[in-house]
């Protein structure tokens, strides 16, 4: 049986749905502004960092206010690179592959061949987000109890189980 052609209302809505997958662009602008955004702030924050602890030399340092300030830097690197990787996700599967990055066979990492792809992808970066965050939580509480002591445990305990179960997820 031969394919009915369509009308031209069909044929025009069709068109225009087709075409209103050109809104996912705000998501991927908007995201590489954020990234970009945090990408300066943690390094403002790493600068921070340097300068006090350089200007701390001279008398007392404390090094877990550096090293508290360092992983806040990288908290913030690791969300800028969640927004990246959404930015590149979202504008290869809804707009355009990016011909640049098909050219560049050393990296793949920024590859997106579907959604489950870039949710696999994103869910990696965001539990290591989580990770450096807990770390750096884990840098500014000073357990009394050893109750307390045991819930940090168990807290290691989890992000270990949660880090191996992550590098077994395939891509």
């Amino acid at each position: 049986m031969p394919a009915k052609k369509p009308s031209r209302i069909e044929y025009l809505f069709e068109s225009l749905l087709w075409k209103s997958r050109l809104i996912t662009l705000l998501a991927v602008i908007f995201s590489l502004v954020a990234s970009l955004s945090l990408f300066i702030a943690g390094s403002y924050q790493l600068m921070n960092a340097a300068i006090s602890f350089a200007r701390g030399m001279a008398g007392r340092t404390n090094y877990n206010d550096l090293v508290v300030n360092v992983i806040g830097g990288i908290d913030l690197y690791l969300i800028g690179i969640v927004l990246l990787i959404f930015s590149f996700g979202v504008y290869e599967l809804f707009v355009s592959k990016i011909d640049p990055a098909r050219q560049d066979r050393e990296i793949n990492i920024l590859e997106i061949k579907n959604l489950d792809g870039l949710k696999t992808k994103l869910l990696k970066v965001i539990i290591m987000v989580m990770i450096v965050h807990f770390f750096k939580l884990i840098m500014t509480i000073h357990p009394h109890k050893p109750l307390e002591i045991l819930y940090l445990a168990g807290g290691v305990l989890m992000i270990s189980v949660c880090t191996y179960f992550l590098r077994r997820v395939e891509d």
